[in-house]
């Protein structure tokens, strides 16, 4: 078999299978191309992308001048290491760190990258600069968070899927329920070597969870009030797709560290960054924290465009307003049906949850005939299902695809 012959779908699928570990549950799809708000499977059907490589595609697929961003930057200079400076990282972090509002930006490559950057960033400051003893910071996170999936991460899941034999686990966490105001701070009163908390504005996937309104304001005050940095981990919720640039946005909540990835390059190449200000981001000196990758020409160069487009075509407003519409159109028809208990969100972020157990069957049943109705979604956590299309959605798409979702629904619940 060569690298050009052209494959059924059956046959991609037993080539992973034979070939890759399996640590993924794919739904039984194999694209092949994508533009925009839709991809097209190796027979050519074509389906509504409402997954968007969760939120890492909100510019949508293949979008022209990220691609062509790509494509002039991998043609001139690829990558040169931190060993030397290259000509396109400097405006990269000159521009993010203009459209975020900080000081300074550290380039990484993925989400858990970004994560685990953070963390170390959070402990050193906590050490050099908020005085905890040596070994002794602590970082409070939530339960039933998704972070990543590096060892570090997984030893502050509660999700046995994730978590189960990789032990021995990082110790220097504290869990705490989400959305819980006042087990913060009673968490943060009685451990004074707290250095940070590490919070999803919206878990993602715990089932697409918002919070309380005020929680994340209040939060902020409360980290404020303890001197301990404010973490946001916006690589799904940032980038417009909650209907504002960040989540945290829509409290006016401004985080000591913030954590972006996957749309941050529109789904077109492995980016992620960690900003701050100056008085944080000076704890990392050279050879405390480093990456090949990082940084790299291409991965400036694109998500510089990245960033332009969300701001050219208006991204977030048009999430804001296609995310309200897609609420109310599925609140209209939730009452009607006994199989949907809910849809929340914000923005083009949503979910529905099932009117079944979390070991049930029915979600994964629910997307498979999406599938066959022309619409991709994935569920999570068992008895949810996730809703995130790319913000170049418009409106008779939306209202297509609203289509889809209530005759899927209405033809279960008979």
């Amino acid at each position: 078999m060569t690298v050009l012959e052209h494959l059924t779908s059956q046959q991609a699928i037993d080539l992973e299978n034979k070939y890759g570990a399996h640590n993924y549950h794919p739904l039984p799809v194999v694209l092949s191309r994508g533009e925009g708000v839709h991809v097209w499977d190796v027979e050519g059907k074509r389906y509504y992308d409402f997954l968007s490589a969760y939120s890492a595609v909100n510019q949508g697929h293949c979008h022209p001048k990220i691609i062509g961003a790509l494509m002039d930057q991998a043609k001139t200079l690829t990558l040169t290491s931190r060993a030397f400076y290259n000509d396109m990282l400097g405006k990269y972090e000159q521009y993010a760190s203009s459209v975020f509002g900080f000081d300074k930006l550290l380039p990484m490559n993925t989400g858990a990258e970004a994560v685990e950057t953070a963390l170390k960033i959070c402990r050193r400051w906590a050490y050099q600069k908020k005085g905890i003893p040596e070994d002794q910071a602590q970082i409070v996170v939530c339960e039933n968070n998704f972070h990543g999936r590096t060892t570090t991460i997984i030893s502050f899941s509660n999700d046995p899927v994730a978590r189960t034999d990789y032990g021995p686990y990082t110790e220097g966490f504290i869990k705490i329920a989400y959305d819980d105001l006042s087990a913060l701070e009673k968490t943060l009163e009685a451990n004074p070597h707290v250095a940070g908390f590490l919070v999803e504005p919206i878990q993602g996937e715990a089932g697409v969870y918002v919070p309380s309104e005020g929680y994340l304001k209040k939060a902020k005050a409360l980290c404020e009030k303890y001197n301990v940095l404010f973490i946001a981990d916006e690589v799904q919720t940032g980038i417009a797709r909650t209907g504002k640039m960040l989540a945290v946005d829509h409290e006016e909540v401004k985080p000591d560290i913030l954590i972006l990835g996957k749309a941050l390059s529109g789904g077109v190449y492995p980016v992620s960054a960690v900003l701050a200000n100056d008085g944080i981001m000076e704890v990392i000196t050279p050879g405390s924290h480093g990456s090949t990758f990082g940084g790299n020409p291409v991965a400036a160069a694109v998500a510089m465009a990245a960033l332009e487009v969300v701001k050219e075509e208006g991204l977030a407003q048009n999430a804001q307003e296609l995310g309200e519409l897609f609420r109310e159109e599925l609140n209209k028809f939730i009452p009607t049906c006994d199989l949907v208990k809910l849809v929340r969100g914000k923005g083009l972020l949503n979910a529905i949850v099932i009117n079944d157990s979390e070991d049930s069957s029915t979600a994964w049943d629910i997307c498979m005939t999406l599938k066959e109705n022309g619409l991709l979604a994935k569920p999570t956590h068992g008895n949810i299902i996730r809703f995130a299309p790319p913000l170049v959605m418009n409106r008779e798409q939306l209202m297509d695809c609203v289509s889809i979702i209530i005759k899927t629904l209405r033809d279960f619940s008979k």
